[in-house]
């Protein structure tokens, strides 16, 4: 089945990494959905099933224009939409039809669903050798916590995430974002990648990929575990700054917040110089790390003392000119109005089935050979539901019948 293309092509086509390579997305909401974008934006095709009657909610979250969700643009691009009855046997044939000569299955069910659907990975196999199985889930698919119902933010807590975004004795707050849904989905995409370079590059088979929200997050906490066995050190929130390492931190402005992070021993004494403290930066117990972790609180002071009665602009102005990292707060306007986030190419332009445009962010990695791009825009529920079936060899006639009998829509 060929995508329909809904977005401007560029004048010389380039080659996709994932053409020829079939998904089966079978998730809903944030992890699995954004594994699949991901494989999509780098030319994979991607068959989304959605539930019938509303399908994924992720369609009706947070701001809705023309009746859904603008963030449904970015997280179902180069999708194709069928929407099935799963829990009807005869959509479950439809499913395992579509695996049966598919590469890659993404589903982020509670463990123990696609088996109560028979379609355990193994009965899968069976059916396709090749298949690769990705299954993302709250605790993964073994251990005492696997039957637990898991979403990202109870994740972010287990794998020590939520702990440290707080201020010093305040109560944790979240990312933001859903960050240890999307830390999953990446971890998932590249699992992905590495089986299919099993497979198809060493002669490989098909195998499960298995992921778990909580330990996405977990193997990003750096050195958290490593410090306690150690030294017995628990880490605890440090607000902005990064403990241990200084000085990195964000400071007041007349108008706002910037951050600093002059934590090099180069870059420290350059930061120093600019804000007319080299007493601090020529001192010999500053020299180093250890040194300024344990005066942190007097250069803190020092660089807050100087920032404070200036502008953001103006900071970050007089900190490229000392060659020290620095940044401001951007806000969504910030972003796009910004001219490097425009140079970068991360602002789309991108057209949707309602007749509006709207700006989505751009693709990243950036391949120099094999660029990924949009190439479809996101799908209606069940856009696709006879043409992938007509592919199947299922006449009308009887994609009829099973719309009539709710199986499909």
């Amino acid at each position: 089945m060929r995508i329909a293309s809904t977005v401007s092509a560029p004048a010389e086509e380039k080659p996709l990494p994932l053409a020829g390579v079939r998904v089966i997305e079978m998730g809903q909401l944030i992890a699995g959905p954004f594994c699949a974008k991901t494989l999509g934006d780098f030319g994979a095709e991607v068959i989304k099933i959605e539930p019938t009657g509303a399908g994924d909610p992720l369609r009706n979250w947070r701001l809705i224009r023309e009746g859904t969700s603008v963030w449904w643009q970015v997280q179902s691009r180069n999708k194709q939409s069928i929407a099935l009855d799963l829990r009807q046997q005869q959509a479950q044939d439809i499913a395992r039809r579509l695996l049966a000569e598919a590469d890659v299955l993404v589903e982020n069910f509670r463990p123990g669903t696609l088996e109560g659907w028979g379609m355990a990975p193994g009965q899968l196999q069976a059916l396709n050798p090749r298949l690769i199985i990705l299954r993302i889930s709250g605790y993964g698919q073994s251990g005492p916590y696997r039957d637990l119902p898991g979403f990202g933010l109870i994740a972010e807590a287990m794998g020590g995430l939520r702990h440290l975004t707080a201020e010093p004795g305040r109560v944790p707050v979240r990312v933001g974002v859903s960050i240890g849904d999307t830390l999953a989905a990446l971890h998932g995409a590249l699992g992905v990648l590495m089986a299919l370079y099993h497979r198809d590059a060493r002669g490989g088979t098909g195998q499960v990929i298995d992921v778990a929200l909580y330990e996405a997050v977990f193997n990003c906490m750096e050195s958290l575990i490593p410090e306690y066995d150690a030294f017995g050190a628990v880490r605890e929130p440090g607000g902005s700054a990064l403990p241990g390492i200084a000085p990195s931190n964000a400071y007041p402005c007349i108008d706002g917040w910037v951050l600093v992070a002059g934590n090099g021993d180069s870059i420290f004494k350059r930061l120093m110089a600019a804000i007319g403290r080299d007493d601090l930066g020529e001192a010999p117990d500053l020299a180093h790390n250890a040194g300024r972790v344990a005066r942190v609180a007097e250069i803190d002071g020092a660089i807050a003392d100087w920032t404070r009665g200036r502008q953001v602009d103006a900071v970050v102005a007089a900190m490229a000119q000392a060659q020290v990292p620095a940044g401001k707060v951007y806000t969504a306007r910030d972003i796009a109005e910004d001219p490097h986030y425009a140079a970068r190419g991360m602002l789309l332009d991108q057209s949707t089935r309602d007749g509006y445009s709207v700006k989505v962010p751009g693709i990243v990695p950036k391949l120099s050979a094999t660029p990924g791009g949009v190439r479809r825009s996101a799908p209606h529920l069940g856009e696709d539901t006879d043409a992938v079936l007509a592919a199947l060899g299922i006449t009308p006639g009887q994609i009829a019948a099973l719309r009539e009998r709710g199986i499909v829509q």
